[in-house]
C-alpha cells in the first residue's frame, strides 16, 4: 500500500512538473489542463495542478515586482541625495533609471 502511494505521489510530481513546463512555454489555462487530462490525470488533480501553479505564478510576479519597487526607489533616492549634496555631478541617470524601475514595479504588482 506504502508502494502504491509513493507511485501515486511519483506521478503526481511528474504531472506537475509536467504542467509547469507547458506554462513556461507559454500554454494558458486551459491548454495545460487538457495536456493533464491527455495524460490520464482525473479532473480533481489537474485543476488543483493548474491552480497551484497560477497562485505560484501570481506571487512569483508580485515578488519581482516588490523587488523592482524597492531597487527603483533605492536608485531614484540615492541619486537625488547625491545631486542635492553637490557631489560634483549630476545624477539624473539614476534618478530616472530609479523612477523607471520603481513606476514599472508599481504597475507589475497591480
Amino acid at each position: 500500500m506504502e508502494e502504491t502511494a509513493t507511485i501515486t505521489q511519483n506521478t503526481f510530481d511528474q504531472m506537475y512538473q509536467y504542467a509547469y513546463n507547458l506554462f513556461m512555454a507559454g500554454q494558458n489555462v486551459f491548454e495545460v489542463k487538457a495536456a493533464l487530462l491527455e495524460r490520464g490525470l482525473d479532473t480533481e488533480n489537474a485543476e488543483y495542478i493548474v491552480n497551484m501553479l497560477q497562485q505560484q505564478i501570481v506571487e512569483a510576479k508580485k515578488d519581482k515586482a516588490k523587488k523592482d519597487m524597492l531597487y527603483g526607489a533605492l536608485w531614484c533616492g540615492g541619486g537625488l541625495i547625491l545631486t542635492l549634496a553637490h557631489i560634483g555631478f549630476i545624477f539624473w541617470g539614476a534618478i530616472v533609471f530609479g523612477a523607471i524601475q520603481f513606476f514599472r514595479g508599481v504597475a507589475n504588482l497591480n
